[in-house]
């Protein structure tokens, strides 16, 4: 432990990360903390007054029956298709279709899928109203809340349990199909029990998912339902109360953190307990788990689901290109006109930041986890948790902790592009960190010591060795932050000014004044742009991909 802190390269590498993880992760929460709990002294006024408040107490009830009711409807959703794609034996066109669509709600602004729902099933919907006439059904609410973030946040778990389900043997299912089970017994003592911790998993990251989403509550639930990033948002901007602000965030952090140690501490303990990929190579099976009837109702289920997200953006496509959709359906280009002219420097914007944000989030990402994957030295753990933090919270709660740090002299960042680009750096660049550790697991430390030995400094081996075989990892994390500027508004709604705007703020005000076309021309803009950005960033993959295992092949061979 004490040789690593002696490396003149290491040692300034690993107090940079920390002094930038302290900087814009510990020090924004603290000053939260602080402004919670000290009022000329410790003080818990701030918190014990707003539950008091019964609408603040409904708000967390709120908080936490959301979250467990859309981690459990989104959860079985994506274990449907997952199940659908890896068990049924569908044909690879079908499979490439499914992944499509699924797609398109992680993508897409947060609020797209509130925006359809309303051209949908709202008052006067295209389908509540005008093919079935109906004339009671209200979507805001509760439940209009839970289908909405439903849909948004399935696919995040289909993406962890397709994952799950392919590393299951089917010769474990094999052997109890050879041991006289039925298929249902198969499914239930073999099948789901291996699946169990990525059930597990794929729950905690929808609920903590919907426990930190702040646009689909603020446009489905309003007063009806309301929830804690909401309240939070509008104890800030409606009663410009800092500190009641920062108790109700407390109340959020509380739950979001408790989740995200729980899943942690799942993976760690549970993990282990249900290996089935052991490096053995035997003869393999045809997957017969599920049987015919059994696919047919998976696929009437995910049918049905593929074909309400394809609804909800081809209502969204026709807002845009239409005057106003269900009450004057002419042709008319207007919306788009106002985003290509008003509405330009919110898209410049936004496009500005997110490509700063590439290059300096993918090195950050790359950095850390190179630090946490590759060397050893006191504080690894506490570093890599702390570096986590900004991506575990919800975003309401880190947007409030950075206007209370870097508001005010000598750190007055807010309504800067510098605060907005650290805001997705150190929320966001996790995706990287995570791609790089699991790149750098499958490469020979030989490498670095065959370079090391050869004399060259630990800069000249990052820089001439490691970085050229974690480029896949890098690419990756990159693309993930464009997204997620482009995308994003739980915490930049905070940080945003005059100077600099975004399409996703830009979105909401659409909403909030009811300029629901303009909303929707934007929303596909971002679509489009995020679209590309992804099939450039495959191919580039693709290409990566192939020339550093051709590198790797290299230097192995040397």
């Amino acid at each position: 432990m004490r040789r690593p802190l002696r490396d003149p390269v290491l040692l300034p590498a690993v107090l940079l990360v920390w002094a930038a993880v302290a900087l814009f992760v510990l020090y924004p929460l603290v000053r939260l903390l602080i402004l919670t709990f000290w009022n000329e002294g410790p003080s818990l006024d701030a918190v014990t007054g707003l539950v008091r408040d019964w609408t603040n107490r409904s708000a967390l009830i709120n908080s936490l029956a959301l979250a467990v009711l859309v981690g459990g409807a989104g959860t079985a959703l994506g274990f449907a298709f997952a199940l659908l794609t890896v068990r049924a034996n569908l044909p690879g066109w079908a499979r490439r279709a499914i992944d499509a669509v699924v797609l398109l709600p992680l993508i897409s602004p947060p609020f797209t899928a509130a925006i359809a729902l309303i051209f949908a099933l709202g008052p006067r919907g295209l389908i509540s109203y005008h093919v079935f006439g109906l004339t009671k059904v209200n979507i805001y609410g509760l439940w209009g809340t839970l289908l909405s973030e439903t849909l948004t946040y399935f696919p995040v778990a289909y993406l962890t349990l397709k994952a799950v389900i392919a590393n299951i043997d089917p010769n474990l299912e094999d052997s109890a199909f050879s041991l006289g089970a039925r298929r249902w017994r198969v499914f239930r003592t073999v099948t789901l029990p291996l699946a169990t911790p990525g059930v597990a998993n794929a729950f905690l990251l929808v609920s903590a998912a919907s426990l930190a989403d702040f646009a689909t509550p603020l446009i489905l639930a309003g007063t009806k339902f309301p929830v804690l990033p909401t309240q939070a948002f509008l104890q800030i901007t409606g009663l410009y109360d800092m500190r009641g602000g920062a108790a109700l965030c407390f109340l959020l952090l509380v739950p979001a953190l408790a989740i995200f140690i729980g899943q942690r501490q799942w993976i760690e303990r549970r993990g282990g307990s249900f290996v089935t990929v052991t490096g053995k190579v035997g003869a393999t099976t045809r997957v017969k788990s599920l049987s015919p009837a059994a696919v047919v109702a998976l696929g009437l289920v995910c049918g049905l689901v593929v074909t309400l997200v394809l609804i909800c953006y081809l209502l969204i496509a026709a807002a845009s290109l239409v005057r106003g959709l269900g009450a004057d359906n002419t042709l008319s280009f207007a919306h788009y006109a106002h985003v290509f002219s008003g509405g330009l420097k919110a898209v410049r914007d936004t496009l500005i930041i997110a490509v700063l944000c590439m290059p300096i989030g993918g090195l950050f990402a790359v950095v850390l986890g190179f630090l946490v994957a590759r060397t050893q030295f006191p504080g690894r753990r506490a570093l890599e948790f702390a570096a986590m933090m900004n991506y575990a919270l919800p975003g309401t709660i880190v947007g409030i902790a950075y206007l209370l740090a870097f508001n005010d002299p000598p750190l007055a960042l807010t309504g800067t592009a510098f605060i907005l680009v650290v805001c997705y750096v150190f929320r966001y660049s996790l995706a990287g960190t995570r791609a790089t550790t699991a790149v750098l697991a499958q490469i020979d430390p030989a490498i670095e010591e065959a370079s090391a030995s050869l004399g060259a400094r630990r800069d000249v081996t990052f820089r001439r060795v490691v970085l050229p075989l974690v480029r896949p990892a890098l690419l990756a994390g990159m693309t993930v932050l464009f997204i997620r500027a482009m995308t994003a508004i739980s915490a930049t709604i905070f940080l945003v000014s005059l100077d600099w705007s975004l399409v996703t703020v830009r979105i909401l005000e659409g909403i909030t004044n009811l300029e629901l076309g303009q909303a929707s021309a934007f929303s596909m803009l971002v679509i489009a742009l995020v679209y590309l950005a992804v099939a450039v960033a495959s191919f580039a993959m693709r290409r990566l991909n192939a020339g550093s295992l051709g590198q790797a092949g290299t230097l192995l061979g040397g």
